[in-house]
């Protein structure tokens, strides 16, 4: 088994999470009658898809962040750092459909795990070559 895997297995569960999202996106458009290619139209509809695109804005920075940090740092703290994100985003999705000013606790926890693995992998890089 490589060093890596806790990493690599992190990334497909956010991966897999976004996936899920993306479903429940084409599930609220058909409950809404929000047909494609609008994105406005019904508020149910517009919350999960904030969601999925509010996701990929963070995966963005969540994916390389997680393999600096579990290069250079730890992979499995990585992964239990990474799994932080996956649990914040969950949290944020249910509030923000529920009540879009509900989102702050799972928001702030993605963020949090978004934080650490970019500052600690850029710190320990950063040492490293010095």
């Amino acid at each position: 088994m490589g060093k890596m895997q806790p990493a690599a297995i992190i990334t497909i569960l956010a991966l897999l999470e976004y996936a899920v999202f993306s479903l429940l996106v084409g599930l609220a458009r058909a409950r809404t009658g929000v047909s494609a290619p609008q994105i406005t139209g019904h508020p149910e509809f517009e919350r999960y898809f904030r969601v999925q695109q509010n996701t990929l804005e963070r995966l963005i920075i969540f994916i390389p962040s997680l393999w600096i940090f579990a290069f250079y740092v730890n992979a499995l703290v990585g992964a239990a750092i990474g799994s932080l994100f996956i649990v914040g985003r969950a949290l944020y999705c249910i509030g923000y459909v529920a009540e879009p000013r509900k989102r702050g606790w799972g928001y702030n926890l993605g963020e949090l795990a978004n934080t650490t693995l970019m500052l600690g992998g850029l710190g320990v890089a950063v040492y490293q070559c010095f």
